[in-house]
């Protein structure tokens, strides 16, 4: 009973928040962190974040990127990698001394220090993807490299992070220094495996899917491919998220894509993503805070330049223009669900006191709400750049 009040209440709420902020040019997803914020922990108190709700919010994001992927561009993530990977390597790279060295100024242990510096290199394209896909410019230049990008950013932080625990932290799930070497292989295999996934497994299924004697066959078999990846993925030591978004791209390159993507995107925006956004904003909690704004407040700022600077430097090696290096920067600056998993994980490493655990949830979730602004509006520029561009042409010729 009290999981059907609860989404009845983010429904509800989103529906609303999510109509007006549409309205008011205002990305629909920060209405929806917003209602988290509001109706959660941090204020009302409304709505707090339950086994079940999590549980919704996780299917939520792994739909995300499932349909993400489904409507990715597989020659242009080709065309992109070698930009996404400098994006990706200086993206990391920039805010773990950023974050490192925040961490020196307010005192921090070492190992505390080492572990903020992986918090804030992780990126949460989710909330990025939202965005791009209200904008049409998912398959952009833009979108398709921070799109790669965050695949091989989220990759780095894990192995990092896998390290790190391993050698500093207590065991976290049974994960000690001994099975590091074995997690890294499986990981190896895990990625040498989608191309079979591509090629082979998941035109199978779609041929199979149109066989079956059910309702939404092929979209079944999607699904059944989508979770197995998310599954696998988490087992090996991946982000769910990495596996749905690469079950996208795999069922993208089938008969079925249109008729998935049709199926799919009600059931995921009518319900699980909205939940997904609304969870991040119940992570919030204003207790005990007030005497570490100052460390909050820096905490954001360099978050949020450090990823700027860093994979929008890395766009810009790569041959992009000011502009857009620019976006893709603002595309990697959301922290999200994965900056908040690989916190939590800290936690229970113990690589980080309980005294600092609010305020760097505080900083992802700061960081997280300023995300969007900064791509629309980077990516708003680049559209207008674009326009003017095309009508100087004519006069040159």
């Amino acid at each position: 009973m009290e999981l059907l009040g609860n989404l009845t209440l983010i429904l509800l709420a989103t529906t609303i928040v999510g109509h007006f902020s549409t309205r008011i040019g205002i990305p629909a997803v920060i209405g929806q962190l917003l209602v988290g914020i509001v109706l959660g922990p941090a204020m009302l108190g409304w709505l707090h974040l339950t086994h079940n709700l999590e549980g919704f919010a996780e299917i939520g994001v792994i739909v995300l990127m499932f349909i993400a992927g489904l409507e990715s561009d597989l020659q242009l993530l080709k065309r992109y990698l070698k930009p996404s990977v400098f994006v990706a390597i200086l993206g990391v790279i920039v805010p773990v001394l950023g974050t490192f060295w925040v961490a020196e100024l307010y005192h921090l242990p070492l190992t505390e220090s080492l572990f903020l510096g992986v918090i804030f290199a992780a990126t949460s394209v989710s909330i990025s993807v939202e965005v791009l896909k209200e904008m049409n410019a998912l398959n952009s230049r833009e979108g398709t490299t921070i799109l790669g990008a965050a695949v091989v950013d989220d990759v780095l932080a894990v192995i990092i992070l896998s390290v790190l625990v391993s050698t500093t932290g207590t065991a976290v799930g049974g994960h000690t220094s001994g099975n590091l070497l074995v997690t890294t292989l499986m990981q190896v295999v895990y990625f040498a495996a989608i191309y079979f996934v591509v090629k082979w497994l998941a035109p199978y299924m779609a041929k199979m899917g149109k066989r079956l004697m059910i309702p939404m066959g092929e979209t079944l078999m999607a699904i059944i491919l989508c979770f197995g990846m998310a599954y696998v993925a988490e087992l090996v030591g991946l982000s769910d998220v990495v596996g749905a978004f690469f079950a996208g791209i795999a069922i993208s390159q089938t008969s079925v894509k249109s008729t998935v993507d049709r199926h799919i995107e009600p059931v995921g925006y009518a319900v699980f993503i909205p939940v997904f956004f609304v969870s991040i904003g119940l992570n919030m909690d204003f207790n005990g805070l007030g005497k570490q704004l100052g460390f909050i407040l820096v905490l954001t700022v360099v978050a949020v330049v450090s990823k700027l600077v860093g994979a929008g430097g890395g766009a810009k090696l790569a041959g992009f223009s000011w502009l857009s290096s620019t976006a893709v920067g603002a595309g990697m600056v959301s922290r999200g669900e994965m900056a908040l998993i690989i916190a939590q994980i800290g936690y229970q490493a113990k690589l980080m006191s309980p005294v600092r655990y609010s305020a760097i949830v505080a900083a992802i979730i700061l960081a997280t709400l300023v995300a969007p602004f900064l791509l629309r509006l980077t990516m708003n520029q680049v559209t207008k750049g674009q326009k003017d561009r095309s009508k100087v042409r004519p006069l040159n010729d």
